[in-house]
């Protein structure tokens, strides 16, 4: 019978395609796989540098090794460049990370993944973005 009652107030005000979110996440920032692997490596570093290495947990690893194969953007400087560029258009902070994450190729694309998109921005416009951000991903290579 608990699949017939309706959907708590929770639950309704929660919807990523409405960019609609819980007041728990409403001050917090977003980062980009990029930014974790950064982070992860950064505290990986400090571990070996460390007089008592500590070992590190399965989980952390998982996420080391998750954060690698799934990094757009590998330098710092290209990561601070895209962020930068992302934050100028009106993006909201989910639709930001999403791009950069997903980088998609096309402007359905992206509206496929983050319904969000959809009717705010015209496809040549959001087509721009995601070109500017294919452009900075090819001068890693």
């Amino acid at each position: 019978m608990a699949g017939l009652l309706p959907p708590s107030q929770t639950e309704a005000e929660e919807d990523a395609a409405e960019l609609q979110f819980p007041k728990e996440f409403e001050n917090a920032e977003t980062l980009l796989i990029s930014e974790v692997h950064m982070l992860l490596e950064h505290r990986k570093a400090q571990n070996e540098s460390a007089e008592e290495e500590q070992e590190f947990s399965e989980v952390f690893l998982k996420t080391l090794a998750y954060t690698e194969k799934f990094s757009s953007f590998k330098k710092k400087d290209m990561i601070t460049a895209v962020r930068s560029m992302l934050m100028q258009k009106k993006l909201h902070k989910y639709e930001l990370a999403c791009l950069a994450n997903l980088c998609p190729d096309t402007a359905e694309e992206a509206k496929e993944l983050i319904p969000s998109l959809e009717g705010r921005f015209e496809d040549d416009d959001l087509q721009t973005i995601l070109d500017d951000i294919h452009t900075k991903k090819s001068f890693e290579c």
